[in-house]
């Protein structure tokens, strides 16, 4: 499946250690000719942290995809019925924003346009990124790995022996997942083991 003439809308959430590796993946989509739509969460849009101030981040975000990233509930809903999406993409993924999702809350912009997209009939492609995937978290992972649309860019744990329930998507698939998806199917293996 080629990229070229898809709008692609991408969904950024606070996993704030995430974003060096998810900017050059949004750069090679836009390079494969997919125009990006993205969509940031509260969290994304106004914290600054160890890792950048969230205006960088935000301009960031503007320099590569052209777009003025869309932060609120209202200015998401049009990504359903008026401007639908051929995919949405979301990463980084938190284990709070993949909560919500799994729970069917739809709080924030980011969780408005991957319901709308879900509304569409068209695919969900998450890029997970929290410390809790294999405590607490992970029956609402696995809620999602068995949901119709939704699919994953393969992911592993990132610290198996500091961190033993954190698990990170390798981000460099995101490409790879985003073709596989179109074509409404999981890239494999989901389940990798990441460079220690």
């Amino acid at each position: 499946m080629e990229l070229k003439g898809k709008k692609i809308g991408f969904g950024l959430t606070g996993s704030h250690c995430t974003y060096a590796a998810v900017f050059p993946q949004m750069k090679k989509l836009v390079e494969l000719g997919a125009e990006l739509v993205p969509v940031v969460s509260h969290t994304f849009k106004e914290t600054d942290s160890k890792f950048g101030r969230a205006k960088d981040h935000m301009d960031q975000v503007k320099e590569i995809t052209g777009r003025e990233p869309i932060s609120t509930i209202v200015d998401a809903e049009p990504l359903g019925p008026i401007e639908p999406l051929d995919v949405m993409v979301l990463a980084p993924l938190t284990g709070n924003s993949m909560s919500r999702l799994a729970n069917a809350i739809t709080d924030g912009p980011v969780l408005m346009a991957t319901k709308a997209t879900i509304r569409n009939g068209n695919p969900v492609v998450i890029g997970v990124s929290t410390n809790d995937a294999l405590g607490l978290n992970g029956v609402n992972l696995m809620r999602l790995m068995a949901t119709k649309l939704i699919y994953f860019v393969p992911y592993g744990q990132d610290d198996p022996y500091k961190k033993p329930n954190s698990l990170v998507s390798d981000m460099t698939l995101i490409p790879e997942t985003v073709k596989e998806a179109l074509e409404f199917k999981q890239i494999q293996p989901v389940i990798i083991e990441r460079n220690r």
